[in-house]
């Protein structure tokens, strides 16, 4: 399937919420930062495994162990090193797979096949909860005062959070998806 590219623009709660809600019964998972193929993440984050295919292995199984066929995973951004093999690691995931763009994560990344939706940015509302999703971590965000959740990557959990901010990198949560009530139970 090819990506929803939205040329930067965020993509807006109301776009997503409509599919989300017929695709039940479904999960809702949260990912970011799995830098497949990359060996510098395994040294800069102190990954435990020995080389990139072990690494890449591991995160497929410890996916696939907990998201099933009919899940919605967001990957919140730094996806893989090389774009070219983006395709073929979205294929052996299981889920529909939305794209929020890191740092590491050029053009090609966003799009290759595999993608249901790509951007920058998204407000979604699951569980009743309204919650910011996107590769930074937010210091303010729409909803703060409101009870609104940010939900980021890219600190590799290394960044203290602020209340209602939750890293959702793979560093943070034993290299698979987490889903919001998981999150939620955590503190």
């Amino acid at each position: 399937m090819a990506p929803n590219l939205l040329g930067g623009l965020s993509l807006i709660a109301d776009d997503l919420s409509a599919a989300v809600a017929v695709a039940a019964p479904m999960s809702v998972f949260f990912t970011a930062d799995t830098h497949f193929g990359d060996h510098r993440t395994i040294n800069i984050s102190r990954r435990p495994f020995t080389n990139t295919a072990d690494m890449t292995k591991a995160l497929v199984e410890r996916w696939n162990a907990v998201v099933g066929a009919n899940d919605v995973v967001w990957h919140l951004g730094d996806v893989a090193r090389r774009p070219a093999d983006v395709a073929a690691l979205l294929a052996r995931l299981n889920g529909t797979k939305n794209l929020l763009r890191g740092n590491n994560d050029p053009d090609a990344t966003l799009a290759s096949d595999g993608w249901d939706s790509v951007g920058d940015y998204a407000e979604i509302t699951l569980e009743g909860r309204q919650l910011v999703l996107c590769h930074y971590p937010f210091r303010s965000w729409n909803g703060q005062h409101r009870g609104a959740i940010n939900l980021h990557g890219h600190s590799h959990g290394r960044l203290k959070p602020m209340l209602r901010q939750f890293d959702v990198g793979v560093d943070a949560h034993d290299f698979a998806p987490v889903q919001l009530d998981s999150l939620l139970r955590s503190r």
